[in-house]
């Protein structure tokens, strides 16, 4: 029934896919396959996802830039309430597009999906007034195991596009996002 409509030309960056499920609509609502093991693995997303998460956010909440150090993740994310802008930093050793980054607006009326692998750090600003984050990974949460780099690390460059009436003084940020270091520190620390 699924069928999935995949975009790969994320930045030139290899791995990242953006995906489209197949929506059947009608003057009910509609339906759609979130996920199909079958439909993902023909589309060369072939993960064994052991974790289900969920967030809540208001607007102008930035969470990342964020990975894990030594049980990496893979994870296909989208917003089922709202809107966000969501990013993933290439981290892998010896990518030809290390520390190249990409996004997408994810929200509840595109219902697109983003495949972010392993070897990448994660992040995502909310646009609406409110959204809900639901994301897959394949490994189990570590605590202790986080690692980050900072949002606005002039290095890397991400395009923030910022939610209406906000400036990014107006971002509102965890303590411990406040603190990450650059990718030049990342990358002299794991040569």
């Amino acid at each position: 029934m699924g069928e999935i409509k995949v975009n790969t030309d994320c930045n030139g960056i290899a791995g990242l896919k953006v995906i489209e499920p197949k929506v059947f609509g009608d003057a009910r609502g509609y339906f759609m396959e979130t996920y199909n093991y079958n439909d993902f693995k023909a589309a060369g997303i072939d993960c064994e996802f052991v974790q289900d998460n969920q967030s809540a956010s208001k607007k102008g909440v930035l969470r990342g830039l964020h990975f894990q150090i030594n049980h990496p993740q893979a994870k296909l994310v989208r917003v089922i309430c709202g809107e966000v802008f969501d990013v993933a930093v290439d981290l892998r050793k010896g990518s030809q597009t290390y520390g190249k980054w990409f996004g997408v607006v994810l929200s509840a009326e595109n219902k697109k999906q983003f495949f972010v692998p392993q070897g990448f750090a994660h992040g995502f600003l909310v646009l609406s007034d409110y959204a809900e984050f639901c994301y897959k990974v394949t490994d189990f949460y570590h605590p202790g195991d986080e690692g980050g780099l900072a949002w606005n690390d002039p290095k890397i460059g991400v395009q923030w596009p910022m939610p209406e009436g906000m400036t990014e003084a107006d971002l509102i940020l965890s303590e411990r996002d406040t603190k990450w270091g650059g990718i030049e520190a990342y990358t002299s620390e794991n040569r």
